[in-house]
């Protein structure tokens, strides 16, 4: 198997794909939009195929008792992916203790959720698209009060399941994908086969494209311009296997991903069409790192995002439990 540090001229990138025409990025959408088995009061999405039975089965994946974060620290710099950075002030200090008695240390917190560089959940009300959100609800139940519908406290219970991490540049002998390239269901498959592990119905599925590992390295770029991420027809691959849940160390969509004059594709096939609620800009360098020593590519994976009252997301902290 490739080392992931060790690039390989060799190795072709993904298989070319046809550039997408809104026609054919429509019919894809109306495609998936209708391969949902819920009714149309459903709002829950594909959370619905984590069953008691599917979380019961996840616990099995513990067997070391390690614990692995899946959450980049908080930006609060300015930088080229992130002009408006999370603001972290302290407000109480030493300066107002007292030589006796007690006195506390205190800070606030205010980002940007939906940012280029903060891990962060992506709840189903954060997508519209033709002027509905995810099962037809209207786009005006999102107003500057907040949502009504499809909020974060869909997930207020957690999200806990059997989670999947698929390394695109592993598979590739590369250290990272370059910003452009993207992520296709046979890059997905080829992964599942040579890390020897299978994705299926209520697991939770990460995706591995190098961004944390390249912004580390080579410094932050402008990510809203140009980054890796899946390729639209990916979401196929999602559908079939019935995933409950999607997450990448980037977000998701790559720029410049083919889908025609459709913004941000993967956010609006998965969240829009499917329910699939997403998980962007995740820190994956532990957790490969985990996965090589345990020789296995499952864990069982906890995500608690904040109970933000009409949230369109929440920053997030998934922990891998292997």
């Amino acid at each position: 198997m490739p080392n992931p540090g060790t690039p390989n001229p060799g190795t072709p990138r993904s298989s070319a794909q046809p550039a997408m025409t809104e026609a054919s990025f429509r019919a894809l959408y109306d495609r998936l939009r209708a391969r949902r088995p819920w009714g149309p009061e459903d709002r829950r999405g594909a959370l619905n195929y984590l069953t008691p039975a599917e979380v019961l089965a996840a616990t099995g994946e513990v067997r070391l008792g390690r614990t692995v974060s899946l959450e980049a620290p908080v930006e609060d710099q300015v930088a080229k992916d992130n002009p408006d950075p999370a603001r972290h002030p302290m407000t109480g200090t030493a300066d107002g203790a007292r030589s006796s008695g007690v006195a506390f240390a205190m800070d606030r917190l205010e980002m940007n959720v939906h940012g280029n560089a903060d891990s962060h959940m992506d709840a189903l009300c954060h997508v519209m698209y033709d002027g509905t959100l995810y099962n037809g609800v209207p786009a005006d139940t999102v107003s500057t009060r907040g949502a009504t519908e499809l909020t974060i406290e869909v997930a207020a219970d957690g999200v806990v399941g059997r989670g999947v991490l698929l390394d695109i540049p592993r598979l590739r002998g590369v250290p990272w994908l370059e910003p452009g390239d993207y992520v296709s269901t046979d890059d997905l498959v080829a992964a599942e086969q040579a890390q020897q592990v299978r994705v299926g119905q209520g697991d939770l599925l990460f995706v591995r494209v190098g961004h944390r590992r390249r912004r580390s390295e080579l410094g932050p770029w402008d990510a809203a311009a140009a980054r890796a991420g899946l390729h639209p027809t990916a979401m196929e691959f999602v559908a079939d296997r019935k995933v409950a849940l999607l997450g990448s160390d980037s977000n998701n969509d790559a720029a410049g991903s083919g889908a025609g004059p459709v913004d941000f594709p993967v956010h609006v096939l998965a969240i829009n069409a499917l329910g699939v609620h997403l998980l962007d800009y995740l820190a994956f360098g532990e957790l490969v790192s985990a996965c090589e020593q345990a020789g296995r590519w499952s864990f069982l994976c906890v995500i608690a995002p904040l109970r933000l009252h009409g949230g369109t997301g929440s920053p997030v902290n998934p922990i891998a439990i292997l």
